[in-house]
């Protein structure tokens, strides 16, 4: 049985498309407060809307601390024949330190036909990894994508963070995997409607690649540019969808080429030619730099995404618009400051505050501007609201090429 077995097209797929849909949700306690994943399913379920049943699936950062320093493989699998394929394939190259079926309701959801659904925690041999354990990582993750006549795919390979996704409306994935016993400081979670690519287990999103995970409501119209450029970097592209290019994307830009996540942001959205020129001398400096050293990681098209990851040992959450904010998104904010909340819509914040069960407090609310990203990280809180301009608050060191950036 190949993947195709997996997918699900909708009856009317060619002609009713509805390009504006697609949820977003989540939130991160940034002074580290574990919580149960029964809010974010709230958020997420209430915007019916925003899905047709072909795709959803939850990220959480948190969730295995007793194995914190174990990659945790999240395994979509065809048989389990393929899965002993798998893990002879990962022992190869490491440890399997523990390995388990991932805990789902399938006595409820028969109707999914779930494929094989397996966890391992990982750790590579030292002598492989040449003391980068996540390049090679990284590189695992392709491998096993590209491989085994593609009966397996990764959901995701971080350390303390999982991602758990399926063919199916929100509320079926998140009763499916008993997402409310899962406990983390960060959750996201997506509901999909898909509109150029069809519904699928591993279509589906959150698309993550070690700590990255990302949701994405829109349209990646540079995919093919963005994909190329991946390429000459080692990913490899084959899940059929646009997303998946933004999760490796963040990966080279931040990780590899260690570059702040507030500059990288604005690789990915580089502001016109005629906003540049009225900047001053030194930020146009930097953005003719980033835009010539990072064009083909420029992302086109409509689109409003949220990225989980750990940059730096610190958990940090990030979302962004396209120039133009063609998809909404919104941010609300805590009473107490210490919880940051973002979706497609208010209406997620108001099922919480009217919550009895899964109550929050949410007094500020605000819409980031076009274009500018909201960070926000565990242990020290809002780094930028999304309201700044371009270079607010960050340092720029221009007599040297190429500019230092400090934030």
């Amino acid at each position: 049985m190949k993947w195709e077995n997996y997918t699900t097209y909708p009856s009317s797929f060619k002609d009713d498309k509805v390009f504006d849909a697609c949820g977003i949700s989540g939130f991160i306690n940034t002074d580290g407060k574990i919580e149960n994943g029964a809010k974010v399913v709230d958020m997420i379920t209430c915007l019916k809307d925003r899905e047709n049943g072909l795709g959803a699936g939850f990220a959480v950062y948190g969730c295995f601390p007793d194995q914190k320093d174990d990659y945790c493989f999240q395994m979509i699998l065809n048989d389990m024949e393929t899965k002993d394929g798998v893990k002879h394939f990962m022992e190869k190259h490491g440890k399997v330190t523990k390995e388990e079926p991932i805990d789902v309701d399938v006595e409820g959801f028969v109707s999914l036909n779930p494929p094989v659904l397996w966890r391992f925690f990982y750790q590579p041999d030292e002598d492989k990894t040449m003391g980068n354990d996540d390049d090679f990582i990284m590189q695992l993750h392709m491998k096993i994508n590209d491989g085994f006549d593609r009966n397996a795919f990764v959901m995701s390979a971080g350390k303390n963070m999982a991602v758990f996704k399926g063919n199916g409306w929100s509320y079926e994935i998140a009763d499916f995997y008993k997402i409310r016993d899962y406990e983390g400081y960060m959750w996201l979670a997506h509901s999909r409607f898909p509109t150029n690519t069809p519904g699928s287990w591993f279509g589906a999103h959150p698309f993550s690649l070690l700590s990255w995970s990302v949701i994405h409501n829109g349209e990646i119209t540079s995919y093919g540019t963005n994909k190329r450029y991946l390429e000459m970097f080692g990913y490899k592209c084959n899940l059929l969808t646009d997303t998946e290019v933004l999760a490796y994307l963040f990966d080279l830009l931040i990780r590899r080429h260690d570059i702040p996540p507030t500059i990288a942001t604005l690789a990915f959205n580089p502001p016109l030619y005629d906003t540049i020129e009225k900047m001053t001398k030194e930020q146009q400096i930097v953005v003719k730099n980033i835009r010539m050293a990072y064009r083909s990681a420029m992302v086109n098209g409509p689109f409003s995404i949220a990225v989980g990851s750990v940059i730096h040992d610190d958990p940090t959450l990030i979302t962004l618009t396209d120039r133009k904010k063609l998809r909404p998104q919104l941010i609300g904010e805590s009473r107490d400051g210490k919880t940051f909340f973002v979706s497609s819509e208010e209406a997620s914040f108001q099922r919480l505050m009217i919550s009895e069960e899964n109550h929050a407090e949410i007094t500020n609310v605000w819409a980031p501007r076009a274009g500018m990203p909201f960070i926000a990280r565990v242990g020290t809180g809002l780094l930028r609201s999304g309201k700044e301009e371009p270079f607010e608050k960050i340092t720029l060191h221009v007599d040297e090429y190429p500019p230092e950036v400090s934030i």
